[in-house]
C-alpha cells in the first residue's frame, strides 16, 4: 500500500493532480476538498459531496498532518494597555525532533509569524544560538506550512505576514522553501500576497539567483549583514569566507525586483564587537550600490552562551544616529521575546543535537 499524501505541504493544483492519479472517483472534488482543508484546518472529506466510496478512497490515499504542539511559551504582557506580547510555540515533527516558531506582536491587531525553514542551522553565525546546533536537517515544505496551519487553526493566531527568519537558513533548503512559497501563496488556500512574505538569508547568493527567478516583483528580501568588512564578518558569519561582501554584493543588485524595492539589511548590534569607530560608514558603502534599503539595527539578544553583552539603550540609539549622519534609513527593531528566548537569533534547542548523535 502507497503513503497518503500530506496535503499541507501541496498547492491545490498538486493535490488534483494527485487525485487524478491515485482516485477511481472523487478527484473532482480535490480544490474544493483542499480550500476546506486549509481555511479549517481539518481535512474532512465529509465536508464535500462524496459518495462513501469517494470518502473512504480520499482518507486512504491522502492525509492533513500537522506539526505537533509540544510548548507554548510566552512574554509576560509588556504593559496594561498594551495586552499583547511575543509568544514561541515549540513544535514536533513526526521523527521528534523539534523547531520554532514565533509569533510576533506588530500593533494594531496585526502580528507577523517567524517560522523556520531547517532543524539547526550549518551556517555557524557566532552569535545565533540555532548556529550551534549545526544542521540536523531540512524540513519539508509541509513543516513549513504547516507552522502557519498550526498557528492559525490550532493556536488561534491571527498572522498578517510570515517571515523565514527562524531556525536554519532558507535558502540553503531550496526546493521546500519554494514549494512552501507557491503554497502559501496559492489562491484556493492561504493565499497570502507576495508583499505579506520575507526570506531572509545569510548571504546564499545561488539561493538569492534562484529566488529572483521566480520572478515574484513583491517579495520580500531581507540581508543578515552585521559586519561591513570581510575581517570582521568573516569571524562572526563563516559564509563571508565563501561569499565575500562584494560577492553577496552584486547578487543583490542583480535581484532588485523592480524599481522601488527596498531591501531590509539586518544589522544586530552587538557592543565591543561591530560597533567599532567607522563601521556605519563600512555599512553605508556597502548598501549604496542596492539602492532603497533600510537597515534594521537589531539590539544582539545573549544565547545559552553569550558572545557579549545586550547593548545598552544609549548605545542603540548613538549607533542608530551614525548610521543617520552617513545617509542610511534606519529603523530600531525593537527587542521582542528574549525573557523566553524568542528574539532574534535565540531559537534552537542544543539537547536536540546530543540526541541526534546518540542515536
Amino acid at each position: 500500500m502507497t503513503e497518503p499524501i500530506n496535503i499541507a505541504g501541496l498547492t491545490a493544483e498538486d493535490v488534483a493532480l494527485a487525485a487524478q492519479e491515485r482516485l477511481e472517483r472523487g478527484a473532482g472534488r480535490a480544490r474544493e476538498l483542499y480550500r476546506h482543508s486549509m481555511r479549517s484546518g481539518v481535512f474532512d472529506p465529509d465536508a464535500v459531496q462524496l459518495s462513501e466510496r469517494g470518502r473512504d478512497l480520499w482518507r486512504e490515499h491522502f492525509t492533513f498532518a500537522l506539526p505537533e504542539v509540544a510548548q507554548v511559551v510566552q512574554e509576560p504582557f509588556p504593559s496594561e494597555v498594551e495586552q499583547e506580547s511575543t509568544a514561541k510555540a515549540v513544535l514536533r515533527s513526526a521523527d521528534g525532533l523539534e523547531f520554532e516558531c514565533v509569533r510576533i506582536p506588530m500593533g494594531r491587531g496585526r502580528h507577523t509569524l517567524c517560522v523556520s525553514s531547517q532543524v539547526g542551522c550549518k551556517m555557524g553565525c557566532a552569535f545565533c544560538e540555532t548556529g550551534r546546533m549545526g544542521l540536523l536537517r531540512n524540513l519539508s515544505a509541509a513543516e513549513i506550512v504547516g507552522q502557519v496551519l498550526v498557528a492559525r487553526h490550532v493556536l488561534g493566531w491571527s498572522i498578517r505576514n510570515v517571515v523565514f527568519m527562524g531556525m536554519g537558513e532558507a535558502l540553503d533548503n531550496w526546493d521546500n522553501l519554494r514549494q512552501a512559497l507557491l503554497v502559501l501563496t496559492d489562491r484556493p488556500g492561504l493565499a497570502f500576497s507576495h508583499e505579506r512574505l520575507t526570506v531572509c538569508t545569510v548571504g546564499n547568493v545561488d539561493g538569492i539567483r534562484r529566488l529572483r527567478g521566480l520572478g515574484w516583483k513583491r517579495l520580500n528580501l531581507s540581508i543578515s549583514l552585521n559586519a561591513a568588512n570581510d575581517e570582521l564578518r568573516s569571524r562572526l558569519m563563516p559564509i563571508n569566507r565563501r561569499v565575500p561582501l562584494q560577492t553577496l554584493q552584486a547578487a543583490l543588485v542583480d535581484y532588485r525586483a523592480r524599481a522601488n524595492f527596498a531591501f531590509a539589511v539586518n544589522y544586530c548590534l552587538m557592543p565591543d564587537i561591530n560597533d567599532h569607530p567607522g563601521a556605519e560608514q563600512e555599512v553605508a558603502d556597502f548598501c549604496a550600490p542596492l539602492g532603497r534599503c533600510l537597515v534594521n539595527v537589531i539590539p544582539y539578544n545573549p544565547g545559552t552562551e553569550a558572545l557579549t553583552r545586550s547593548p545598552r539603550d544609549d548605545e542603540v540609539i548613538n549607533f542608530i544616529e551614525r548610521l543617520r549622519s552617513v545617509g542610511c534609513a534606519v529603523r530600531r527593531r525593537v527587542t521582542k521575546g528574549r525573557s523566553v528566548m524568542a528574539a532574534c537569533g535565540q531559537l534552537g534547542n542544543l539537547d536536540l543535537r546530543q540526541q541526534a548523535r546518540g542515536s
